[in-house]
């Protein structure tokens, strides 16, 4: 295989048939809840999972930016398959920023081979905490315990874990169809309603030792990384292709009446100027969208080109992080406002259950609620008046900390 990377115009080619599948049965599937195997399978056989894999491993050496992209166009089919994804494409980053080649070997053949990650993060505790443990077994260890929003692992052949380990924190993997993995579909959120975000219940796995990834005492403040700007980023992407996908339906809405509400007889909406203003507003609000998510694909570049050269310095750490925070500030209002704008271009025709347009902004907002976009907002203010970044203030706030730390630590799974 060549070692040259692929342009966007092959990816393009490679996945948009795909893309157009899959979008072609996004209301069906909305309006039966019907998991989205069969796109995921689609995506699997297509080698979507080996993105970011390096050529030398089989893989297709995509950017980051060139990532990022085709998450917009996957969201824009169907805003529930890039977060299908997202731990997957996180485990995936996770080896790559790791440098360490036996581990490259061992799991992007895996990957390379088809097979898949999701993740096992968050519980619904009374108080935020890791109550999962690791313990001694007979051939390794064992994993017993319980999470919830397990994004992806209903579609996945592994999932990522977080875990207690008598004074250590132990990031792990298990495959998801051994005995004592039990994978739940009980997730309940009115939007992304296909994403498999629900419960997985571990009793007496085994783990052997080369599955466990990473290993750190509790309280020890961990090395910088780009993780938590690269995961807020995918969620990023997906709210970009829910923005594209608002405007695409607005105008195959419009482009198809031959009524406008106060005028006689029949005539064409896409000739109001009124309906033309709301379609302008949707393309710019798209436009602004995806051109701050482009901005932050490049920040991640920089991060990763530096980690090749050699060392990382701190300042693009915090660049990448910063400005997927901000974009967070700016791109969440913009697409929750297209996807309550797209009415706008219809009357009450455009609410029928047949068309499903409400699901944009329950998707959107949904998304938005996984981002902590008000404590995001707090940690630019004091790292623009006070010169600290989040990562310093999140370590601030943990040093101290020595049980259950990183429950909910997207950076801790890989």
């Amino acid at each position: 295989m060549s070692s040259s990377p692929l342009t966007d115009a092959e990816l393009d080619s490679r996945f948009e048939p795909i893309y157009a599948r899959i979008a072609a049965g996004a209301v069906a599937r909305e309006q039966q809840r019907t998991l989205a195997h069969e796109p995921v399978a689609w995506l699997r056989e297509a080698g979507l999972g080996a993105l970011r894999v390096p050529r030398s491993h089989g893989g297709l050496g995509a950017s980051l930016p060139q990532l990022l992209r085709q998450l917009v166009r996957l969201g824009q089919a169907d805003s529930n398959l890039p977060q299908i994804f997202r731990a997957h494409f996180g485990f995936v980053e996770g080896r790559l920023s790791s440098n360490d080649a036996a581990s490259q070997d061992y799991w992007f053949a895996r990957v390379v081979a088809g097979e898949l990650w999701g993740a096992a993060m968050a519980e619904r505790t009374d108080s935020t905490g890791n109550t999962v443990q690791l313990s001694e077994g007979q051939d390794g260890y064992q994993l017993d315990g319980e999470k919830y929003y397990c994004t992806g692992t209903l579609y996945a052949d592994w999932v990522a874990a977080v875990a207690n380990h008598g004074d250590d924190f132990v990031s792990l993997v298990v495959p998801t169809h051994i005995p004592g993995v039990e994978v739940i579909d009980d997730w309940d959120g009115f939007g992304q309603r296909l994403t498999g975000s629900g419960t997985t219940r571990f009793h007496q796995v085994a783990v052997p030792e080369r599955h466990v990834l990473r290993r750190f005492a509790k309280g020890e403040l961990r090395a910088e990384s780009y993780l938590t700007a690269f995961y807020q980023a995918v969620h990023l992407a997906t709210l970009v292709g829910i923005g594209r996908a608002v405007l695409a339906d607005a105008v195959a809405f419009v482009q198809g009446r031959t009524r406008a509400f106060g005028i006689p007889g029949q005539s064409r909406p896409a000739e109001d100027p009124l309906v033309q203003g709301v379609i302008g507003r949707l393309a710019s609000l798209a436009f602004a969208a995806e051109a701050q998510l482009t901005a932050v694909g490049q920040s991640l570049q920089r991060v990763v080109e530096a980690g090749l050269q050699g060392e990382v310095p701190e300042q693009l750490y915090t660049d990448a992080e910063v400005h997927a925070f901000q974009a967070q500030q700016v791109v969440l209002p913009q697409v929750l406002q297209a996807c309550s704008l797209l009415f706008e271009v219809g009357g009450a025709s455009a609410t029928s259950n047949a068309r499903r347009l409400d699901r944009h902004w329950r998707n959107a907002r949904t998304l938005a609620s996984h981002n902590p976009a008000i404590h995001r907002e707090q940690a630019l203010g004091n790292y623009y008046l006070n010169g600290i970044s989040p990562a310093q203030a999140w370590r601030a706030r943990h040093a101290a900390a020595t049980e259950g730390q990183g429950a909910g630590d997207e950076a801790s799974a890989v």
